[in-house]
């Protein structure tokens, strides 16, 4: 099954502008195994955070692509609970990944 084989069962289903920003920020990613998804979702949530952040993330256009973030790492940790015993490791592994984006912006916009 691919990943985006295995988005395509979740439940219940996102609404379609959601679920066509998920398929556009993973990309050639959808073709990947579905036992890849929690890396890939997480890797790809990362990225779209770091063009967010990047840009005047507070603005009204830029919600859609807020909470395609914010999918992607549901999806992420969605994924990783079909094999829980690394969740707590990979959660904390994830929060530190993503609150270092926002350290790293926070010192380049000082720099």
């Amino acid at each position: 099954m691919t990943l985006g084989e295995w988005l395509g069962q979740r439940t219940p289903p996102p609404p379609p502008a959601l679920r066509r920003g998920v398929e556009q920020a993973l990309g050639e990613s959808l073709a990947l195994e579905a036992t890849s998804a929690a890396d890939a979702c997480l890797a790809c949530a990362e990225r779209l955070i770091t063009a967010l952040l990047r840009s005047d993330c507070t603005s009204r256009e830029l919600a859609l692509d807020l909470l395609t973030a914010d999918a992607l790492v549901t999806y992420a940790f969605e994924a990783a609970g079909e094999s829980p015993a690394g969740l707590a490791t990979r959660a904390a592994e994830s929060m530190r990944r993503i609150a270092a984006l926002g350290v790293a912006q926070r010192e380049g916009a000082t720099a």
